[in-house]
C-alpha cells in the first residue's frame, strides 16, 4: 500500500497491559495473506510493557499511538475514528487471527455479493486457547460446553437474532469484520465496561437486518482465555448488564405497541429469579440452584406471550 492510498482494511489494536500477547497479536496481522490494510495500535495506558513491544516492529502499516487509561470501549472508538479503510476490523491485544481470517471473509462476501446479499458485518466461529497458544480442545471443556450451546440455538432457530439473545456466540470484539458503511451508520461502542461487544452486535443486527454473515464453519480467530480477561470479582456486574441487554434487545425486536409489555415483563422476570433465589436460600441453602426451573418456566410463558402477540400482529 503506497503512502497516502486507502486501504483496503483498518485493523484497530486496544492495547493494555499486554507485552505478554501483543507480539502475537499483531504477527497475526502483519501475516495476513491479504497484505492491503493498515494497522492502528492504541496503547491504552499499559503500565507493563507493552509499549516497548509494539514500538520493536517496524512495518509501514503499523501506527503506534499511547494514551492516559481510558478503558476499552473508548479506545476502540479513537481507533475507529482513525481508520481509513473500506472494512474495519478489531483485534484485542491478546487475541490472535489465523493467517487466511482476512482472505476467507473476503471471499465470504464475494460468494454473498453474487448471491445478490452483500454482508456489512461478518463474524466467523472461534477456537479457544490458553496462555501459551495451546488450543482448548476438549468438547466437555467448560468455556466449549457454552459456547456450543449457543451455536446450537443458532442452528436450530435459523435465526441469528433469535440465537444472540440467548448468548454471544461472537465472544469478542475481535470477531466483529464491518463495512466502513456499517461503522458510519451504528456510531461509537457504548460505555459498558464489559458487554460492549454484546451491545454492537445487536445495534449492528438492527441497523442491517439479514446482512450480518455469521461464518459458523470457519474457525479464523483464536480467543485467549486466561485470569486477565475473566470476569472474576465483576462476574455479578457483568450478569446484570447481560440481563439488561437481553431485556432491551428482546424489546426492539417487537413490534413498537408491544414492547412496554415486553420489558415489563423482563424487569418482572428478573425481579422474580432474584426473589427466587433468595427465598430458597434461606429456606434450603443446599439446593438454592432448585430455583432455575422455575425462572425457566416463567421465561416460557414470557416467549408465549411475545410469539402469540407477534402473529395476531
Amino acid at each position: 500500500m503506497a503512502g497516502g492510498d486507502t486501504p483496503l482494511i483498518s485493523v484497530v489494536i486496544p492495547a493494555y497491559n499486554h507485552e505478554k500477547f501483543i507480539g502475537a497479536a499483531i504477527d497475526s496481522v502483519l501475516g495476513q495473506t491479504v497484505a492491503d490494510f493498515e494497522l492502528i495500535v492504541i496503547d491504552d495506558g499499559s503500565t507493563d510493557g507493552t509499549a516497548a513491544v509494539v514500538q520493536k516492529y517496524d512495518d509501514p502499516r503499523l501506527s503506534f499511538y499511547h494514551q492516559e487509561n481510558q478503558d476499552a470501549f473508548n479506545t476502540i472508538n479513537r481507533g475507529l475514528g482513525m481508520a481509513r479503510g473500506r472494512y474495519i476490523s478489531i483485534l484485542n491485544s491478546d487475541d490472535v487471527y489465523t493467517t487466511d481470517r482476512f482472505a476467507r471473509i473476503l471471499a465470504c462476501i464475494k460468494r454473498q455479493t453474487v448471491a445478490g446479499v452483500t454482508p456489512e458485518v461478518v463474524i466467523t466461529d472461534v477456537s479457544p486457547i490458553s496462555d501459551t497458544g495451546v488450543i482448548f480442545s476438549d468438547p466437555d471443556f467448560g468455556w466449549n460446553l457454552w459456547h456450543q450451546k449457543n451455536r446450537q440455538t443458532y442452528f436450530a432457530s435459523g435465526d441469528i437474532y433469535t440465537a444472540f439473545l440467548k448468548g454471544n456466540f461472537m465472544v469478542t470484539t475481535s470477531n466483529l469484520f464491518m463495512t466502513r458503511k456499517a461503522v458510519e451508520k451504528v456510531g461509537k461502542f457504548c460505555s459498558l465496561r464489559y458487554l460492549h461487544d454484546y451491545d454492537y452486535i445487536f445495534r449492528l443486527m438492527l441497523a442491517f437486518p439479514q446482512r450480518v454473515q455469521y461464518l459458523h464453519d470457519e474457525r479464523l480467530l483464536f480467543y485467549r482465555i486466561h485470569d486477565g480477561n475473566t470476569l472474576g470479582e465483576a462476574a455479578i456486574i457483568g450478569r446484570r448488564q447481560d440481563q439488561q441487554l437481553i431485556a432491551k434487545y428482546m424489546a426492539e425486536a417487537v413490534p413498537q405497541e408491544f414492547r412496554r409489555r415486553i420489558e415489563a415483563g423482563a424487569d418482572r422476570l428478573v425481579e422474580l429469579g432474584d426473589e427466587l433465589h433468595e427465598v430458597q436460600y434461606q429456606l434450603q441453602p443446599d439446593v438454592a440452584a432448585g430455583v432455575r426451573p422455575a425462572a425457566a418456566m416463567l421465561a416460557k410463558s414470557l416467549r408465549t406471550f411475545v410469539a402469540k402477540k407477534i402473529k395476531r400482529n
